[in-house]
């Protein structure tokens, strides 16, 4: 993984068997094509119905210099992550004569870009795809790093494939007119890549949490605060760079990216999808700093600052005590269990993360408790 920086736009190079490059930086749509690379002459915009005009100036665009390009709207969120959405999608490849040499591109959040590079990596055995995410949480996770899937009544993301991108434009243009609440949810996995792997992450969202989600919609003409944000964002980016380069397929280092997911995921499937990923995230990873303290590998102060830093940027850390044996059920069916031992991954301390394996019941139910409240506070804006 290497970075350059050029007048306002950096770039993050993902390394690896199949590397590919993310851009971070405003006004950047004359940077795909180059993304494309040859022989692409067909192109699929994927979107949904909230980012239909955003994706109809991408396919103008397009068209203008020369590509045949087609737009799919599909439903929002979640909704769109399934079997019968990508059945559509593969139903306007057939019909627009796509062939190996042609392209999807994504323009929305991480449910559009699961979607999309799931599609793409289906679609006779794999074509390219790029995405250009307009969530913070899609820029700094969903579309790096090539894990593409879908959701089954079962679970979430139970059906994927590895599938990295040709690249992915992150424009930051599209911050401004993100709704308050998905951008604090973003902030989630941002703080995230603090906690196993980046502390000045950290240190930069407490330096000024308040300004930080303040900042979050502005225009750009706080020049200090965008280039926070800027930070944020390409530190982040780095942060999974770095793992998915070593490891693609999620067979070792890479599941240090789900610190949290293994509750938030549950807790996203037991709400109906009701709830955001971000905040579901906070939940779980003030769960698994509960888990390591009470197994003796964590110090309470570093619990303590889980909940500090979350809650400053307004985010959950309890959720409803009455659903546990829901959660516990969908936990096992966690991509990271194996057979009966559920597996979390947990910290030692700031950027030392390790795996904790079948914990005793006792002691996940003790977790749990720390956690727990009579209402969830994620619910509220940022939940919805």
């Amino acid at each position: 993984m290497s970075t350059t920086e050029h007048s306002a736009t950096r770039v993050v190079r993902v390394e690896g068997a199949q590397a590919y490059d993310v851009v971070i930086g405003r006004r950047l749509l004359g940077d795909l094509p180059a993304l494309l690379g040859e022989g692409v002459q067909r192109v699929l915009v994927i979107c949904t119905e909230a980012m239909t005009t955003s994706a109809d100036a991408v396919r103008e665009d397009l068209v203008a210099q020369g590509y045949q390009a087609i737009l799919a709207e599909v439903p929002d969120a979640e909704n769109a992550k399934s079997a019968q959405v990508a059945s559509f999608c593969w139903q306007i490849l057939g019909q627009a004569d796509f062939t190996r040499s042609d392209a999807i591109v994504s323009v929305g959040g991480g449910a559009t870009t699961d979607l999309a590079g799931f599609v793409a990596s289906t679609w006779l055995r794999g074509i390219k795809v790029v995405h250009i995410p307009t969530t913070l949480l899609a820029m700094v996770d969903a579309a790096v790093g090539g894990k593409t899937a879908i959701n089954t009544v079962e679970g979430k993301n139970l059906v994927g494939t590895f599938h990295p991108p040709a690249g992915v434009l992150c424009d930051l243009a599209s911050l401004e007119s993100l709704p308050k609440w998905d951008f604090v949810a973003g902030l989630a996995e941002v703080i995230k890549c603090g906690f196993i792997a980046d502390p000045r992450i950290l240190e930069l969202v407490e330096a000024d949490p308040t300004g930080l989600v303040e900042r979050g919609g502005s225009s750009g003409e706080d020049t200090a605060g965008e280039d926070v944000l800027t930070e944020l964002i390409e530190r982040s980016i780095r942060v999974k760079a770095r793992v998915v380069g070593e490891d693609l397929t999620d067979r070792g280092q890479r599941e240090i990216l789900n610190y949290g997911h293994t509750l938030a995921h549950a807790i996203e499937q037991v709400e109906r999808y009701d709830w955001r990923h971000g905040a579901a995230v906070s939940v779980g990873m003030v769960f698994v700093a509960e888990l390591a303290r009470l197994a003796g590998k964590l110090d309470e102060s570093v619990v303590d600052r889980h909940r500090a830093i979350l809650q400053s940027v307004g985010l959950p850390v309890t959720y409803r005590g009455d659903r546990w044996e829901q959660l516990l059920a969908v936990m096992r069916r966690d991509k990271k269990s194996r057979g009966d031992l559920l597996r979390f991954v947990v910290l030692d301390d700031v950027a030392r993360p390790t795996r904790l394996e079948g914990p005793d019941p006792t002691l996940l139910a003790a977790a749990y408790a720390e956690i727990s409240a009579d209402a969830p506070t994620g619910r509220g804006p940022i939940a919805l």
